[in-house]
Order: C-alpha cells, then structure tokens, then sequence
C-alpha cells in the first residue's frame, strides 16, 4: 500500500464544464444520461476479486449477446478513480461491488509501485492526492527518478506527471516540477502551440516526429493550466492558451475533436478517427480547467463537441448504447490498421502543407468501434459530476 506520513491540503479537481450544464437545460439533460452510462459502464469493466479494472468492454464480432471485459490496466484504474470518487458514496459502492473509490486506489497505488509505466505511477500519484488526500510520497520519488533519468517521455506522461505534482501543490516537489514545466515547454511547437508525442520530438523516427495527437494537447493544456494556478506564473497560461486556441481553431464543422496534428505548420495531420471521450470528457475537462485558471473560455467548442457525440454525420448509429450500458469509443475510417494516419504522417513531413485528395472516398470514416475503455468513462464523470465533499 502507498505509504504516506500525513494529509495534504490538495486542489481539488475543478468542477468541469458544470456552469455551461446549468446553463443548457438540453444539455445538462444529455450529461444525466451519460453519467449514467458511464457508471453502467464502469461496473462493467471493474474486477471486483482484484479491485482493479479490465483494459477494455468489447463487443465480439460474433454477435454476442453481452460485452466482454479484456485485461487490465493500471492508468485505467487510477483515472476511473479519480472519476468516482466524484460520484455519490452509494454510487460508488453500486460500481464497485461494496467498495469504495479510496480502497481501489489504494490497491492501485500498491501496484504502481512497482510499474516501469511513468503514466501509471503519474495517475496513481494524482489519485493518492485527490481522491485520498494524501501524500503519494514514494509514487512521486518513482516519478523523480523517472524524469530525472532525462529518458524520453510521451508528452502525456511528462503532463501527466505535472498535474499530479500540482495536486499536493508542489510540496516536496519543487525542484522535479520546475524540471518537468521545462521539458513540457521546450516541446511545445513555435507560435502555434502544438505539442509531439514525445519530448523531445527528435526521439521519434523522423516521418512521425512531427505529429502529436489530441490527448499531446489537452493534457498539456490542464497541466500547465494547473501549474499556473498554483504558481501564478503567466507563462504557463499563455501556453496553455495557445495551444486551445488552436485546436479549438481546428474543430470540425459537426464539433469534432481531430485526432492528429503537425507541430510545425499547426494544422491537421490526420482527422479520423473521432474519439468519443475526447467529445464528451477530455475536452471539456481541461478547457474547463483552462477557464477555471483565468484562461479563455471555449464553452462553445465544449458544447459542439457533446453535439457530435448526439448526432454523428459520419454513421447512422448511436455513440450511446442503450443496450450495452457502454459508449462507442470511436468513429474511424474502413482501413487496414492506422493505414491513414501513416500516410498522412509521411506526406505532410515531406510537404507539410500537402493534402490526400480523395482520402475519404478511399478510405470512409464510416466505423464505429463497439469497445469501451474505462478511462473515458473515468473522465466522463470526472469532468461532470459536480464537486462534493465526501466522507469516505
């Protein structure tokens, strides 16, 4: 179990979009939908033997009559967590067969432990803080040496990482925080404020170099939204700002977040596929964040993204299953596996500005995905449910 020597006065997570939900009898409506399907879908990825949470919900190709969980993984668990523990303690004792959102930390905490994935031990990190408030001491020793190793990292990590930081609001942290901001900064692409999968860029092969996806910006976005409220420094909101401002810029017409970008130019790389917990969760928890801050506020795009997710102009079929209890996670092209995004990826790093004309007659964005992971509903409640003081 994370051994911790006292309680820390965390910064709670913010309350999501909730002031564009009061706002929007409609919307607030479909938000009550989908918090239920996500802790109908929570309770079935949880594990209950193990405490811990499965790596996805799938429905088989055969037709089968129920989803299926598959594996387990430990970032999923922390973030399901985090999401929870947002939710009422009956509701979390609904989900998780009798136990609570405090007790499946703590086993998550004990595994991260020992993870060689710095994502892992990040989450566990900010789970510790917020949903047990208390120190994640030893998780973020692990992340020091992590980092101090000056090892690439993925630039979620490396986010990830800084969030869990701002969540004991940097006690003990200091000198790793500072490192951490300046890794982020450093990657983050000239005036448009796109971010690459990894930091540094140039760890990658050259033709994916170049390419970040749209969890690379959004949580870069909440952490140095974050990092700014408690530091006050303006300089992390700035780059904040730039980087919304632009995937925000890029949003498609029925409110789609894209998936990937290009570092240099600002533009879009790839725009299939549409994830839907980056339509109803990822986007509006870190431009909230972001508001919250004293950054701009997108409550627009918020609201066009949730729209996609209602009425999708790529399928005929509903994102929400009624049936399964699950949301879809994604629409995506008819295409051997991410055939697109490596074209794209290779022929905007020889022409940054060249197009694939045809690309959607070719390869239609026509598919849903009949698979539901539990981070997405993890941050689904997380970014909806409203803040609440729990004694648990």
């Amino acid at each position: 179990m994370e051994s911790t020597q006292h309680e820390v006065s965390v910064r709670p997570g913010v309350a999501g979009a909730l002031p564009l939900r009061s706002e929007d009898p409609a919307l607030s409506a479909r938000v009550d939908r989908l918090l239920v399907t996500a802790r109908s879908g929570l309770a079935q990825a949880y594990v209950p033997a193990e405490q811990h949470f499965a790596h996805t919900v799938r429905v088989a190709a055969d037709g089968a009559a129920e989803a299926r969980p598959e594996g387990r993984n430990l970032r999923y668990a922390a973030i399901s967590c985090l999401g929870l523990a947002r939710s009422e303690v009956a509701q979390q004792e609904a989900v998780l067969s009798g136990a609570r959102a405090t007790d499946v930390v703590a086993r998550t905490a004990a595994r991260a432990q020992s993870s060689a994935d710095p994502g892992a031990v990040a989450l566990a990190a900010w789970a510790v803080a917020e949903v047990s408030h208390q120190h994640p001491t030893r998780l973020l020793a692990r992340l020091d040496q992590m980092i101090g190793e000056g090892s690439p990292l993925s630039t979620v990590e490396l986010a990830w990482a800084i969030t869990a930081m701002t969540a004991v609001r940097l006690e003990g942290v200091h000198s790793l925080f500072q490192i951490a901001v300046k890794r982020l900064l450093a990657a983050q692409g000239g005036g448009h404020g796109i971010f690459p999968h990894y930091a540094p860029a140039d760890s990658q092969a050259p033709w994916r170099a170049h390419v970040g996806s749209f969890a690379d910006q959004v949580y870069p976005v909440q952490a140095l939204a974050r990092a700014h409220a408690v530091t006050g420094d303006s300089e992390l909101l700035q780059a904040a700002n730039r980087t919304a401002a632009q995937i925000c810029e890029l949003q498609g017409p029925a409110g789609q977040w894209w998936w990937h970008y290009d570092t240099r130019t600002g533009g879009v790389v790839e725009r299939y596929p549409v994830y839907s917990v980056h339509q109803h969760a990822m986007a509006p928890m870190v431009l909230a964040d972001l508001t919250q801050a004293g950054g701009d506020d997108h409550s627009r795009e918020v609201a066009a993204g949730l729209g996609w997710l209602h009425n999708p102009p790529e399928t005929a079929e509903q994102m929400i299953s009624e049936r399964f209890g699950l949301i879809w996670r994604k629409v995506g092209r008819r295409e051997p596996r991410k055939a697109a995004r490596a074209a794209r990826a290779a022929s905007t790093w020889v022409a940054p500005h060249r197009g694939t004309p045809g690309l959607d007659r070719l390869l239609p964005p026509t598919v849903v995905d009949h698979e539901c992971r539990p981070y997405e509903l993890g941050w689904l409640l997380y970014t909806w449910e409203p803040l609440r003081g729990h004694d648990d």
